[in-house]
């Protein structure tokens, strides 16, 4: 439990995308240090061991991380899309892999945000403007149940 608790803030600093304005190496050290060694900061490579059951959308790889091990290990990946609609597009490749979707909303400008389960292996995904990096698509991905869109109190 106390390595999930870790791993929530520094997933939420890979989600805000301030890993890629630190550099590499020290970034990689810094998390290196608080979770034990267990991180593999990819860069722009999916990690090796991300789960073969979580479809992705086909696009240019933004940045990827893996933190943790064992039942603790959680995934991040954001992938370049055309635009909001691909939201939908993902909830339906999910779902044609197995997943159920437990919570989804829309934006009113495009994207969305959901999340979805298998059993195996909770997702969030994230379809968002990045602003001048266009549209991208983030998948946090964990084993069990899939991280909350929003802190619980």
């Amino acid at each position: 439990m106390k390595r999930r608790l870790l791993a929530v803030p520094v997933l939420a600093v890979l989600l805000l995308g301030a890993a890629p304005a630190l550099s590499g190496c020290s970034f990689q050290s810094v998390v290196k240090d608080v979770s034990g060694g267990n991180v593999d900061v990819g860069g722009t490579n999916i990690p090796s061991d991300f789960p073969k059951d979580v479809p992705l959308a086909s696009g240019d790889v933004v940045f990827a991380a893996a933190l943790g091990s064992g039942d603790d290990k959680v995934w991040n990946v954001t992938v370049k899309v055309p635009g909001g609609e691909a939201y939908t597009g993902i909830a339906k490749q999910l779902t044609d892999a197995g997943f159920s979707g437990d919570f989804g909303a829309q934006g009113s400008n495009g994207g969305g945000t959901g999340t979805f389960s298998n059993g195996t292996y909770g997702v969030l995904v994230v379809v968002t403007d990045a602003g001048s990096n266009g549209w991208v698509a983030n998948y946090s991905v964990s084993k069990g149940k899939a991280p909350s869109p929003s802190p619980t109190p």
